[in-house]
């Protein structure tokens, strides 16, 4: 029998050599472990399924719906990120628009033609708006103003530009640039409760240091997608340069409405969900103690250990290794809201998604709220219940927690058999 590079040879055909080794796949082999390497401050969840549903309504039967592996944060982000988030806008800002100075910029110029500033330098001055140096207080006095006898940045000009692909009704969907206020609004705490005496958290709570690991609240929906976006991009030219993950194409984003419900379930123990045996943790002398920060009825706060928000790792994890999914803050996610959105949604990774414009009325900018906060009863700390808020609006209640895709590694189920 003639050979097939034989064959080849004959009828003139390209090398056998040079070709053959590309239609030889290696076999699959199950990976040695179950979670691949995280990037710092966010946890592996693996792919996995859910029964999502439109309501608490015992009519709504909800349908089945799968999300694939990603990486989420392990906890809320929190006044100190956000604070840095802040810092590196103004500095930007500051440098760009109003030092201008040498020093502060690289050689070369970047794809737009402009100079590009050099952050190890700006870094050694950060946050610049605060230095003590005469000469930068007096160039940079423009960005400022005085709030409660301190000099603070101001909010309308401290504005973070990013670009993404605006959804709109059904496929209609286009690249656009947004220009966001990042300042998030501090005084919220007497809005939303102006019968209550929280004067104290508003002039305190996003600024004093022993908040630090607090979640950042005040922050409205599109102001979170402006972190998120910041944050992809200081992870890909910083944290995941040289590791295994350099080589992809990954950004950062708020989580759907479903990867959130997924990561709160906490499916790997099915007992550790908020209507299992979790709730609580064991105290002295064999009393119960509870172990999640929401409201346990009328004018009762305090018996969770706290009378509003809590250090983002208080208690414990859940089975994924995430803390707080139920309580003490809400969390936006990037779906808009709509009862029903479960029943038409994809039934793969569904996410339902809208990105209103500035005259649209706030039926349109609803966007869904996760896992019930420090003011909500028990019943809106289900992994299943859905709640929502409007995009413009900041609550002392609310923040977020940011997401990456992440590929799935495989298993013993699907390794190459003989």
């Amino acid at each position: 029998m003639i050979g097939f590079c034989a064959l080849s040879s004959i009828f003139g055909l390209a090398a056998c050599k040079s070709n053959s080794a590309i239609y030889k796949a290696p076999s699959v082999k199950a990976a040695r472990a179950s979670h691949l390497l995280a990037p710092p401050g966010m946890v592996y969840i693996p792919s996995g399924t859910i029964l999502f549903k439109g309501s608490l309504d015992s009519s709504n039967v909800g349908k089945n719906v799968s999300v694939s592996a990603f990486f989420m944060d392990e906890t809320e982000v929190t006044n100190k990120q956000y604070r840095e988030f802040i810092n590196w806008v103004a500095d930007s800002i500051a440098v760009t628009d109003y030092l201008h100075d040498e020093q502060f910029f690289l050689d070369q110029v970047g794809e737009n033609g402009q100079k590009r500033i050099n952050w190890s330098k700006v870094k050694k001055h950060s946050p610049l708006w605060k230095s003590s140096d005469p000469g930068i207080q007096e160039r940079l006095a423009p960005m400022l103003e005085m709030k409660r006898n301190k000099r603070a940045l101001n909010p309308n000009l401290i504005r973070y530009n990013f670009s993404y692909l605006k959804a709109g009704l059904g496929t209609k969907k286009k690249d656009v640039s947004e220009n966001v206020s990042v300042i998030p609004a501090e005084d919220m705490w007497t809005k939303d409760f102006p019968n209550a005496q929280l004067a104290f958290l508003d002039a305190n709570y996003f600024t004093h240091s022993s908040f630090d690991y607090y979640p950042v609240v005040g922050v409205t929906w599109r102001q979170a997608r402006a972190f998120t976006d910041w944050r992809g991009k200081e992870m890909a030219a910083t944290i995941l340069k040289g590791s295994y993950l350099s080589g992809y194409q990954l950004s950062l984003s708020l989580p759907t409405e479903a990867q959130w419900q997924y990561a709160a379930s906490g499916k790997l123990d099915p007992r550790d969900t908020i209507t299992g045996a979790r709730m609580t943790i064991d105290g002295k002398e064999g009393k119960k103690k509870l172990a999640v920060n929401f409201k346990q009825g009328e004018g009762t706060y305090s018996q969770d250990g706290a009378t509003f928000t809590m250090p983002v790792k208080s208690y414990m994890p859940n089975s994924f290794g995430i803390y707080n999914m139920a309580g003490n803050v809400s969390e936006w996610t990037l779906d808009a809201y709509s009862p029903s959105a479960p029943m038409f949604v994809n039934d793969l990774n569904p996410a339902l998604l809208y990105d209103a414009n500035p005259q649209d009325g706030d039926f349109l900018r609803r966007k869904v709220v996760r896992g019930g906060s420090w003011k909500d009863n028990g019943e809106q700390l289900n992994d299943d219940t859905r709640n929502y808020s409007v995009d413009y609006e900041p609550h002392s209640y609310i923040g977020f927690r940011c997401v990456m895709s992440a590929f799935e590694l495989p298993t013993d189920q699907s390794k190459t058999r003989k």
